[in-house]
């Protein structure tokens, strides 16, 4: 199965500051003889434009960090997937965290995002993960169920979407579950997505929380992780390149 390196920015960095970073990356894939991860940047929305220029003709992909489930009209402040389209996004990250949080966005708003995204053809990366309460409280399992099972689009096929686990109290403190415990949750996530999709075992699942140069490679080896969403880290050409290099297609 196809590897995914997924770098989201969030709300960081200058215009100068994005478009340096793609022209570093791309630069580097340029120089890769060898198959690479497909690797998408997800800058904010006011530089999408620019790294997608920059990005033109090479092998790395973009996505957006969110998007509107309505198709247009009086919506001010949000970004519909068709504009996202046009312009030339491949990919939009649905459901993170710090939106549910800071926006407090439902589950069933999230289906609706990812089910606009694919009606646009593009393809939704779904997160879902548990806070640290939950886990705590032994409840990590029935949480990502509940999550998964009400974030799916009705009558998706595998080839639509991408999964990603992120453990909410691991995202950007430096904390990260045990390479066991990521293993059982990603086996698990497999196991679900096989009740409620059609070869639902082939759509790639992806682990995100305190991703780094220094730990992806292990998480990377572990049975059911097709791939990484990488947050602070991806703001580095350096440490995000050494993660790209890290999946299983190439070494260091």
């Amino acid at each position: 199965m196809a590897q995914y390196i997924v770098g989201n920015w969030k709300m960081n960095g200058t215009k100068a500051e994005a478009e340096a970073l793609a022209f570093t990356l791309a630069a580097k894939a340029k120089d890769v003889s060898g198959p690479l991860p497909h690797v998408v940047l997800c800058p904010s929305y006011p530089y999408l434009v620019p790294v997608l220029k920059i990005l033109e003709g090479s092998t790395l992909e973009s996505g957006a960090q969110d998007c509107s489930p309505e198709a247009n009209g009086a919506f001010t402040g949000d970004v519909s997937v068709s504009q996202l389209s046009n312009i030339g996004c491949t990919y939009v990250i649905v459901g993170h965290s710090e939106r549910r949080h800071h926006h407090l966005e439902p589950n069933a708003l999230i289906r609706q995002k990812a089910e606009a995204v694919i009606r646009g053809k593009l393809k939704p990366i779904i997160c879902i993960g548990e806070t640290e309460e939950e886990y705590r409280a032994g409840k990590c399992f029935s949480v990502l169920s509940e999550k998964l099972e009400a974030c799916l689009p009705s009558s998706c096929v595998h080839s639509d979407i991408l999964i990603a686990y992120e453990p909410v109290w691991a995202i950007g403190t430096g904390l990260t579950p045990s390479l066991e415990e990521v293993e059982k949750v990603m086996s698990f996530l497999k196991e679900r997505l096989r009740t409620h999709i059609p070869e639902g075992d082939l759509v790639p699942t992806l682990y995100g929380g305190s991703v780094n140069a220094a730990n992806a490679r292990l998480f990377l080896t572990l049975p059911y992780v097709d791939g990484l969403l990488v947050g602070g880290a991806s703001l580095r050409a350096d440490d995000f390149w050494h993660i790209i290099m890290a999946t299983e297609r190439q070494e260091p």
